[in-house]
C-alpha cells in the first residue's frame, strides 16, 4: 500500500475512533468485539492519543533515558470559576499553572542493583499571578476555604530538590527504610489523601486545616529530612523534621528562601512532624484502606488570643481513608478442552486436560471515601476544629469506566478565645464556623487529559453573616505532558 493511502485512512480512522471515544470512554482501538489476537496500531496520531503524555515518547528518547534511570514529568493544569453569587457580586475568574520535575535513579544509572532505591529528585512550578485569576477576590472567604486552591505561591517556585535513600525490594519488605533529604514540602510528606487532590477548593485538597494555622500548603519548602519505616506490609511509622521560617509561602520569596527569613535569621525556628498508620486491605474484594494519626509542631514566635506572648504551635489529626465498594473483576477468560482435537479454544494449544483460568484483576471501579480531623489548643490557633470528608466514584456511567464522580464537605469552627478577642475589641461580627461544599465529575478524556465541571457553595464564607454565602460553577482540565 502505498504512503498517499495509509494516511488518509489513519486520520479518518483516527477521526472514527475519537467520536466513539467520547461516547464510549475506551481507547482508540478498543471495539465493541475484541478480536483475540488484535494488531498492534499502525498509526502514529492513534499511538499518541492512546499514550501516557501529550508530548509523547519523544522519538524513542524518554524510553532511552528511562533505560538509565532518568524520568521526567509534567502538567498543565486550570480552572474556571463562574462565581454565580457573593459578597462581591458576579463574575467569571480563570486560574492556572504549570508544573514540571524529574527523578533519577542512580542504580540504573550505575548499572548496580543495591541502588535502586538511590534517588535525586527536583520539582518546579508556575502559577498565574494576575488578579483576574483569584475568584476569592469576589468570595471573600478566609485563606483556609478559598475557593482555589492555587491562590497562594504564584509565579515561578522551587518546589523540591533533594536525596532519596530507599531499600528498595532488598529487605523483606519492600521500601522497608526511606530515607529523603533536602529542599521538601512538609504538606507533601505528610497528611497524604490522594483522593483530595481531586477537589480544587483550598481546604480540602490542600490546607486540610492544617494550613489555616501554620504554613502548611504546596507553596510551603522548606529545609530537612524524613525518615519512613515499614516494618510489615500494612503498617508504618514515619518523623520529619524541617526549618520553620515567617512568611513562608509567599509569592516573592519563589521558593528560594534557602536562608530562612531573609530580614532575621533568627526568627527562623524548627517544625516537627510524626505519623503512623496501617493501609489494610480488607475482605475478599481487598478494599484497600489507610488509618492514620499524627502531629505536628511550628516553631516560631507567636502571640496567643489571650494577649500574652509565646513560642510555637502545635497540633494533631486523624486521617482514615477505606475503599468502601468494588465493582465485580471482569470475568477470567475461559480456558477448556476443545470440542475434539484436545486444544484449548483459548490458546490454540494442544492440551490433555482443562487449563485453569487465570485469576481476574482486581477492578478499579467503585466507591471510595475520605476522611481527616484536625485538632489544635484554641489560645494560638484559629482553627482548633476542622473536619474534612470525601466520597468519590470510578466508573459510576456505564461504559465511562475511569470517570470520576465526586463529592466532599469541609468544616473548620473558629477559636472561641478570638471569638472573645474581638469582642473585647469592640467587633460585632466574630467569626463562628465555615462549611464548604463541593461536587463534580471527572469525564477521563484519555490517558494524559480530562475535564472535570463541578459546582462549590460556601457557607459563611469568612466565618462570619457578614459575608454572603457564595456559589460558583465552573470546569477544571488538566494535560500530562
Amino acid at each position: 500500500m502505498q504512503i498517499r493511502h495509509i494516511v488518509p485512512n489513519c486520520l479518518r480512522g483516527f477521526a472514527v475512533a475519537v467520536l466513539a471515544l467520547g461516547f464510549s470512554g475506551r481507547s482508540l482501538n478498543a471495539g465493541t468485539v475484541a478480536a483475540p489476537t488484535a494488531p498492534a496500531s499502525t498509526c502514529p496520531l492513534a499511538d499518541w492519543w492512546n499514550g501516557k503524555y501529550m508530548t509523547g515518547n519523544w522519538f524513542g528518547l524518554r524510553d532511552t533515558l528511562g533505560d538509565v534511570g532518568l524520568t521526567f514529568n509534567g502538567k498543565y493544569y486550570g480552572a474556571y470559576f463562574g462565581v454565580v453569587q457573593s459578597q462581591g457580586g458576579a463574575r467569571g475568574f480563570w486560574d492556572e499553572g504549570i508544573e514540571f520535575g524529574a527523578e533519577q535513579n542512580f542504580g540504573k544509572l550505575l548499572r548496580v542493583d543495591a541502588l535502586d532505591g538511590v534517588k535525586g529528585f527536583a520539582q518546579f512550578r508556575y502559577r498565574d499571578s494576575q488578579a483576574d485569576a483569584n475568584p476569592n477576590r469576589f468570595v471573600e472567604a478566609s485563606s483556609l476555604f478559598a475557593p482555589t486552591n492555587w491562590y497562594s505561591g504564584t509565579q515561578f517556585r522551587v518546589l523540591q530538590f533533594g536525596l532519596e535513600i530507599g531499600t528498595g525490594e532488598h529487605l523483606p519488605v519492600k521500601d522497608m527504610v526511606v530515607l529523603r533529604g533536602g529542599w521538601l514540602q512538609p504538606q507533601k510528606e505528610f497528611i497524604d489523601q490522594p483522593l483530595s487532590k481531586l477537589f480544587l477548593n483550598n481546604a480540602v485538597n490542600s490546607a486540610k486545616g492544617v494550613g489555616g494555622n501554620i504554613p502548611f500548603s504546596s507553596s510551603f519548602s522548606t529545609w530537612g529530612g524524613t525518615l519512613k519505616i515499614k516494618p510489615l506490609e500494612w503498617y508504618y511509622l514515619k518523623g520529619g523534621l524541617f526549618m520553620s521560617y515567617p512568611e513562608a509561602t509567599a509569592s516573592g520569596n519563589h521558593g528560594l528562601a534557602y536562608q530562612g527569613y531573609g530580614p532575621d535569621t533568627h526568627q527562623n525556628g524548627l517544625m516537627a512532624m510524626f505519623e503512623t498508620g496501617i493501609t489494610p486491605k480488607i475482605g475478599p474484594s481487598k478494599l484497600p484502606g489507610k488509618y492514620a494519626v499524627g502531629g505536628y509542631y511550628y516553631g516560631g514566635a507567636k502571640k496567643s488570643f489571650l494577649g500574652t506572648q509565646g513560642y510555637g504551635q502545635y497540633g494533631m489529626y486523624l486521617q482514615a481513608d477505606q475503599m468502601l465498594f468494588r465493582e465485580p473483576s471482569e470475568e477470567a477468560p475461559v480456558l477448556a478442552k476443545g470440542p475434539s482435537d484436545g486444544k484449548s479454544v483459548a490458546s490454540g494449544k494442544d492440551f490433555k486436560s482443562p487449563v485453569a483460568p487465570e485469576k481476574p484483576k482486581l477492578s478499579d471501579q467503585g466507591l471510595s471515601m475520605f476522611s481527616l480531623v484536625t485538632l489544635a489548643p484554641k489560645y494560638n490557633n484559629l482553627y482548633p476544629f476542622y473536619f474534612q470528608t470525601g466520597f468519590v466514584y470510578t466508573g459510576l456511567i456505564p461504559h465511562r469506566d475511569e470517570d470520576l464522580t465526586m463529592f466532599s464537605i469541609a468544616y473548620g469552627s473558629y477559636s472561641y478565645y478570638n471569638i472573645e478577642n474581638l469582642q473585647n475589641k469592640g467587633n460585632v461580627n466574630q467569626p463562628n464556623y465555615t462549611i464548604f461544599l463541593e461536587a463534580g465529575y471527572r469525564f477521563q478524556i484519555n490517558k494524559w487529559a480530562f475535564v472535570q465541571p463541578f459546582i462549590q457553595y460556601e457557607i459563611r464564607p469568612a466565618g462570619t453573616g457578614a459575608v454572603a454565602n457564595a456559589t460558583i460553577l465552573g470546569f477544571s482540565t488538566g494535560l500530562t505532558f
